[in-house]
Formats: structure tokens, sequence, C-alpha cells
């Protein structure tokens, strides 16, 4: 989700007494931070030859920059905002509706992909490794391990470090679960209302948070899929299809 990481960004910028920009052109007062919208691919090498100072985006971008030695992290994400959603999968409304069967299908495949993945982390990372078979990515096994297998050490060094500030909530560097709590989409439109947007977002003064959680997340497939793999313990989480938003930037 495009407006997650810009929302986290921008929070944890105030909170530090800095200012997000997004103009173009002109002079940066003391306190004001440019910010520019780049494909994770680009972060890296920008990183490494200084035309940036630094980027927020989804794994394993982060882990390949701290193996190469050209960056460090500062914060995560999920130490910020509890159990966000760094990346959700959409389909389109008229298979949901056309379809039903297709489309329970395709979902349920996804749930299950989720479940095994947070039982075979180190294989998931080989797997998915450009050293893997079918090299689904261009990331190395090492890099890929960093992210979903990572040693105890690693979160002893980022506590350490203030990288996470809230290690009693157990967060892992990247994690797998399938249910859109609506309290989610809620709270990011809330706080979408006060983030730096570029384009015109007047909209948004008059998007009512809980209107856009109903029209804009179709649970019905997911609960199914749920429930068939084990309920929501079976991904870790409370046996209940709500929760409340934790946000400690």
């Amino acid at each position: 989700m495009v407006f997650d990481p810009n929302v986290v960004l921008q929070a944890l910028l105030k909170e530090n007494g800095l200012t997000p920009v997004t103009k173009k052109g002109g002079e940066l007062k003391p306190n004001e931070v440019q910010l520019v919208i780049m494909a994770p691919s680009d972060m890296v090498p920008a990183l490494a030859a200084k035309q940036i100072a630094g980027y927020i985006v989804a794994e394993p971008f982060n882990a390949a920059a701290e193996a190469l030695g050209v960056g460090k992290v500062l914060r995560f994400t999920g130490d910020v905002w509890k159990d966000h959603a760094c990346c959700v999968v959409f389909m389109q409304e008229r298979d949901l509706n056309e379809r039903p069967e297709w489309s329970q299908k395709v979902v349920d495949a996804m749930v299950k992909a989720q479940l095994w993945t947070r039982d075979n982390r180190a294989e998931t990372a080989a797997l998915l490794s450009k050293d893997g078979e079918n090299k689904y990515t261009p990331h190395a096994k090492a890099v890929l391990e960093k992210v979903l297998a990572p040693a105890e050490t690693d979160v002893e060094a980022y506590v350490k470090s203030g990288a996470i500030k809230n290690a009693d909530w157990r967060e892992r560097r990247i994690d797998f679960q399938p249910y859109p709590f609506p309290s989610y989409t809620e709270e990011l439109v809330k706080r979408l209302k006060e983030t730096a947007i570029e384009g015109d977002n007047r909209f948004l003064a008059e998007l009512d948070p809980a209107t856009a959680a109903r029209e804009l997340v179709d649970d019905r497939f997911v609960r199914k899929a749920v429930e068939a793999a084990g309920g929501l313990k079976a991904f870790g989480l409370a046996d209940s299809w709500t929760r409340s938003e934790i946000v400690s930037a």
C-alpha cells in the first residue's frame, strides 16, 4: 500500500521536529525534509551514490542496503505502527461479485501460502532467492534470510541502536497475516488527512474513515479462508475480527 510508509515516515519526521515537503525546487528550510517518489529498485543505488539521504520501503530493500554496507535501519515501520499492513492484495470487485467461487479459491491459495511461509521462513528465503532454482527474485539468499529468518542477535542490535523501541511488541521484520482489519483502514484514512500528499487530495477532507473501510474492504472470502486454515490463532492473532490500532512514533 503506497500510503502506509508515507504516513509512518511523516509521523516520525514530525515527532522529531522536522517538516516533510514535496515542493519542486527551491531552497529547503533547516527543518524541512524533501520527499520524492522513487521505485524500490532505484533506492539502494541512489543511497549508495548519495543522491538521497535515506528511504522508506518494504523489505528486502532495506536489508539489501545493509548487506552492501551503504545504509542502516533507523527505525522499523512495524515498531511505529503495530502490525501495520505494509503490503496488501487487491482483487477486482467485478471478479468478487461475478466469479465468487474462483475468487474464493484465489483467496484460499493466498491464505495457505501465508500460513506455510510463517512456518517455513528459511526455506522461503531459499525458494525466493536468486540462488534458488526458479530465481523468483533478484535478491541473494542471505538478504532474504535477514528479513525472513533473522538471527536473534539482529534484534538485540536493533534494540541497542534504537531502530526497535517497542521490543515488547515482538514484531517480526516481515510477517504474514491475511485479515484486513477495518480499524487499520479507518486509522489510515484519519492519518492521510494530516499527511502531505502530491496532487489533488481535497476529497480526503470529506472522507469518513469508517465509510471508507466499509466500502474498500470486502472480507467475505478471507474470513472463510482463515477459518478453513485454522482461524486467526493459526496466524498468531487474537481470536477476534476486531482490534485497536497502536501507533507509537
